[in-house]
């Protein structure tokens, strides 16, 4: 048969490769018990079956039981991903022209939902470390004074933990807009584990977060797509919640993926804590032999903390002196066999779970002393000076994402509105989003970071020379 992505997929699991990305469960036999039953239990909604969108029965009892474990009001599952829990947890809270404010570097769904809800948006920045060249939290006393400024405000979005593992201050950020009587929303994508163990940052449910949506595939053993939207506080409106999942997520949900997320849950609930333990000591073990070698740093929780934030280190930053991130990643694959989650100019990125066992994280210990020792490229790794620049807002990014468009060369595009993200790696803020005013300092910025060979996300050709601008 002609089955060019079957015949990709194979491919891939014949390179044998470890896999430190999502999903959590690594392609491991934890779900083994469900593995068997495939596909005998890609079924649809007959009796028996329950049915996600009035669920009665077996999804109510597997829901109500992930409610338990996460110690929440009620717990929601997802087959569209986080994505759909993050539009619907947003628009069930605000409602068409309501004022949000959002963290500047959250995840391209925020930005989605302030466009299908017709929302107003402002803008809190995390900071950033200039030493390390990591992007860290946010500080709450920030966010205090927006929501002291702007009374139209109704709710606050952040991320926690970050891609790379930074946790802000989630007390006192629930205390600061909780005593403004906002609600506070948290895509806790990357912190399902949290929960589990006592070692790891605090989970934003722990801590009283209004509401949080948790990609269950990313850190537990769950099939990817699969997530959880818990409900933790009064200031939610459940049947509001209720209505918006049934518009964003499919009227025909996987029960693969459901299963999944039962299996996982329960999985975590009979050996998370000691498994993570496991894992926590051996990350222990590799970060504190690897920081002792000369041109190898890992980031770990004791730095972090030095500046007044958390971290979450199951997210194993590795940083090499003289090789980028994108480097070190390249390498590991080609000669290793291992497989990062994601790579930047400056880290490479393995996400460990509690499916990572000692021997994975000791030959990823080799490799990245492999490399070291021999350099196989190595070239000048710059400080690049990484600045925030605020939005001059000049149209609702909803009116700009349905507003004509053209494309123009970044260097003519002066004084004109931009109708696309553009967004660099690091640190993932977008430095223009749709409907916000192209300046020169911008088009200076972006040229610095060309030239450094920083990643950029938004260009309408390969060439990065050109964006769209609206008409």
């Amino acid at each position: 048969m002609n089955t060019p992505l079957i015949n990709g997929l194979k491919k891939y699991i014949n390179e044998n490769n470890i896999r430190f990305h999502m999903p959590g469960h690594k392609g491991k036999k934890v779900l083994s018990e469900l593995y068997d039953m495939i596909p005998s239990i890609d079924v649809t909604e007959v009796r028996g079956t329950d049915n996600l969108h009035n669920p009665r029965s077996i999804i109510l009892k597997s829901q109500n039981l992930a409610s338990r474990i996460f110690k929440t009001k009620k717990t929601f599952y997802s087959v569209n991903g986080t994505t759909a829990g993050i539009y619907s947890a947003i628009n069930s809270v605000l409602y068409p022209k309501e004022k949000i404010l959002i963290q500047r570097n959250c995840h391209k769904s925020v930005y989605n939902a302030v466009i299908l809800g017709q929302l107003e948006a402002e803008y809190i920045y995390p900071d950033y470390d200039s030493e390390k060249n990591i992007e860290l939290g946010l500080n709450p006393n920030v966010i205090e004074e927006k929501l002291k400024e702007d009374k139209d405000i109704k709710a606050v979005v952040i991320t926690y933990p970050s891609y790379y593992g930074v946790c802000s201050d989630i007390d006192s950020i629930v205390n600061v807009v909780h005593k403004h009587n906002r609600v506070l929303i948290v895509d806790e994508a990357h912190g399902s584990h949290l929960i589990f163990n006592q070692k790891l940052p605090k989970s934003s449910i722990e801590a009283g977060a209004d509401i949080v949506v948790q990609s269950t595939h990313k850190t537990l053993p769950a099939f990817t797509q699969s997530s959880m939207i818990h409900v933790v506080t009064d200031r939610i409106d459940i049947s509001r919640l209720k209505k918006m999942l049934a518009i964003h997520q499919s009227t025909s949900p996987s029960y693969l993926l459901m299963a999944s997320i039962d299996l996982a849950i329960g999985y975590m609930d009979e050996y998370g804590a000691g498994k993570l333990n496991d894992l926590l000591d051996y990350i222990k073990e590799a970060s504190t032999y690897l920081n002792n070698i000369d041109g190898i740093n890992i980031v770990g929780r004791e730095y972090i903390n030095k500046k007044n934030y958390d971290f979450d280190t199951t997210k194993f930053l590795i940083n090499i002196k003289g090789i980028k991130g994108s480097v070190i990643e390249r390498i590991l694959r080609a000669k290793h066999n291992i497989q990062l989650e994601m790579s930047d100019y400056y880290y490479g990125l393995a996400l460990m779970t509690l499916l990572d066992d000692k021997e994975d994280i000791e030959k990823l210990i080799y490799a990245l002393e492999d490399i070291n020792n021999n350099k196989y490229i190595e070239e000048e790794i710059l400080d690049i000076n990484i600045k925030n620049i605020k939005p001059n807002i000049k149209m609702p990014i909803y009116n700009a994402f349905y507003s004509d468009k053209r494309n123009m060369a970044l260097n003519e595009s002066k004084g004109k509105v931009s109708g696309s993200f553009i967004i660099p790696y690091p640190p993932g803020i977008p430095l223009l989003s749709p409907g916000e005013l192209i300046t020169e300092e911008i088009i200076n910025y972006i040229r610095t970071l060309i030239d450094n060979k920083v990643s950029i996300l938004g260009f309408s050709d390969y060439g990065e020379e050109m964006i769209e601008i609206i008409k």
